[in-house]
């Protein structure tokens, strides 16, 4: 497959940073078409916390809000978390995006927006953390974030001891107004910083796939993003999630590869394409950050997002990555080995109508004695008898687990 960054890198010569993000937003750009060979990375330093060992749920305002950020919706959120029962399927994270914070003080201190956040953010973390909950923040590495607030550059130190007094539990850094900075170098030098805050927090790099931070990241952070952004529908959503392919090898306990957090629920896909969605970023051993409104999502929506055997493969303590192990044009099967010697095994359609998928079972080293389960649907389906085939809907999964 020709890479559209290939066809497009020519033009990036020159470009500023937040132009280059102009364009991985708008999905011109996919940088990990580009992978080069490399070692993989130990799991040693950053992931050496111990944070993170499975990969973080959570919920992020930016997808469904974007800069509508309030004290009152992040209450109301947490809220949501625990009644709705996505506390109990393992979310813990609730993390606030970008327009929160006011402005810095005399002393160069953060301060939270007044009108947004009247309460302060440790009034809000004390509050998310009497729920049982962990509390999120967001800031950018460079001069401003993306919205124009002010950013961490020349504040690490200061600002990760702001957050740690906030009691910020979770911080992803964007990568907007960086002009001249090394990525490897900042990221490097906000690690340190959040090492001397004295607050275990998880770090999550968000550089947009920027000098493939899979190569250096692990050692740096707990997660790393891998693509530009993900938009509310299923070609980009697609692209985002089947082209991680290769990048398996960097991931692991403590240190993630992070495709970006779930649409699901957000309205612009359908139920097939929804179900793709969340069952692709669970064999991916994906960040699992919902997007959207928790206090008004459908049965349906709370369902796939709390479905119990779908996050148990996204969060097995084996830790590893999932891979495509057969492909034929828009048909794939990937695979995901899990700790306790099964496989979750899914059978992706991506034409535009129905199609019957055939798994071999020499295709992922099962006996013909194995036993099937539809994760999904949280049906036994008997034994695989050398093959087993099963018609996929329109853009949708069957998502199987495959036990000897």
């Amino acid at each position: 497959m020709i890479s559209i960054a290939m066809i497009y890198g020519a033009s990036l010569q020159g470009k500023s940073v937040k132009n280059f993000r102009s364009l991985l937003i708008a999905g011109l750009l996919f940088a990990p078409l580009l992978l080069t060979p490399c070692a993989a990375q130990s799991s040693a330093g950053f992931a050496t916390s111990k944070l993170a060992q499975t990969p973080p749920m959570g919920w992020n305002s930016w997808n469904k809000f974007a800069c509508d950020v309030s004290e009152r919706l992040i209450r109301e959120t947490a809220d949501a978390m625990v009644s709705s029962g996505m506390k109990a399927a393992g979310y813990q994270y609730v993390n606030i995006d970008d327009c929160w914070q006011g402005s810095r003080d005399a002393q160069g201190n953060m301060v939270a927006d007044p009108a947004r956040f009247p309460s302060g953010i440790k009034a809000l973390a004390d509050d998310i953390h009497s729920k049982g909950l962990k509390l999120g923040i967001y800031t950018d590495a460079g001069t401003l974030t993306c919205e124009g607030r002010p950013g961490i550059l020349n504040h690490e130190l200061q600002d990760m001891k702001t957050y740690a007094a906030w009691g910020v539990d979770y911080i992803k850094i964007d990568w907007c107004n960086t002009d001249g900075l090394d990525s490897e170098v900042q990221y490097t030098k906000i690690r340190d910083a959040i090492a001397k805050a004295g607050r275990p927090i998880v770090f999550s790099i968000c550089n947009w796939s920027i000098d493939a931070p899979w190569r250096w990241a692990p050692a740096i952070s707990n997660l790393w993003r891998t693509t530009g952004d993900i938009k509310d529908n299923y070609s980009r959503m697609a692209e985002i999630g089947f082209l991680q392919n290769g990048l398996e090898k960097f991931s692991g306990p403590g240190h993630w590869n992070d495709p970006d957090m779930l649409e699901v629920g957000n309205g612009g896909m359908t139920r097939d394409e929804y179900r793709t969605h969340m069952a692709l970023w669970a064999i991916l051993a994906a960040p699992l950050i919902a997007g959207n409104d928790l206090r008004t999502m459908t049965p349906e929506t709370k369902d796939l997002l709390t479905n119990s055997e779908v996050i148990a493969v996204d969060q097995d303590p084996k830790g590893i990555q999932g891979r495509r192990v057969w492909g034929e044009g828009p048909l794939e099967i990937w695979v995901k080995p899990l700790a306790d010697g099964s496989q979750a095994v899914g059978l992706f359609n991506r034409t535009e109508g129905p199609f019957k998928m055939k798994l071999d079972a020499h295709m992922i080293g099962a006996k013909s004695s194995a036993r099937l389960r539809d994760l999904l649907d949280h049906r036994d389906l008997g034994t695989i008898k050398d093959s087993f085939t099963a018609e996929v809907p329109k853009h949708g999964v069957v998502m199987l687990r495959v036990s000897q």
